[in-house]
C-alpha cells in the first residue's frame, strides 16, 4: 500500500464518525472475457477502468484473463464487462495444484489455460471419483467370513 493509500484509510477511519454506509472492501475480482484484438481489449479496458473504485485493470489477452482492482463489487464488474458486448465470467479456474482429483470430469477443461483447471466443488469432484480397489486385499481379508474359499 502506498503513501496515497495510507492516507486514504486514516482519512476513512478518521472521517467516518458519524457515517452509517457500508464502505466496499479492497478486492481483486477476475473475469475470463472473450477478447481477439486489440480494439477489443481496450474496449473492455476503458469500460472497467471507468468504474468508481477500479484501481488497476489488468489484461491477459492470451489466457482471456481480466483482473480488475480496488473497492468494488463482483457482480458489478461482471455486468460492466459484459455491457462491451464480449462475452464474460467469473474466472471459472483454478491452478492445478490446488485441485485434488484434476482430471475429475468436472474439473478438466480444454480450454483452460496452462497450469489451470475449472473450479469445482470438493464434494462433487470426490462423488464422481471412483476409488480403485484392489479386489485380493478382501479375497483374503479376516473380516471377509468366505476369505479363504477360493478354489
Amino acid at each position: 500500500m502506498g503513501v496515497s493509500g495510507t492516507l486514504e484509510f486514516l482519512s476513512d477511519l478518521v472521517g467516518s464518525g458519524g457515517h452509517k454506509h457500508k464502505k466496499k472492501q479492497l478486492q481483486t475480482v477476475e473475469l475470463k472475457v472473450r477478447m481477439d484484438c486489440d480494439g477489443c481489449e481496450l474496449k473492455v479496458k476503458n469500460a472497467l477502468s471507468s468504474m468508481s473504485g477500479v484501481k488497476k485493470v489488468e489484461i491477459n489477452r492470451k489466457q482471456q484473463r481480466v483482473t480488475v482492482s480496488g473497492y468494488v463489487d463482483s457482480n458489478k464488474v461482471l455486468k460492466k464487462a459484459k455491457s462491451t458486448g464480449k462475452r464474460a465470467e467469473i474466472w471459472p479456474y483454478v491452478p492445478y495444484s490446488l485441485v485434488a482429483q484434476p482430471f475429475a470430469t468436472q474439473a478438466y477443461d480444454k480450454k483452460a489455460p496452462p497450469g489451470y483447471v475449472r473450479k469445482v466443488e470438493n464434494t462433487a469432484a470426490i462423488g464422481t471419483v471412483t476409488r480403485y480397489e484392489d479386489p485380493y486385499t478382501s479375497m483374503f481379508s479376516d473380516d471377509n467370513p468366505n476369505a479363504c474359499s477360493i478354489m
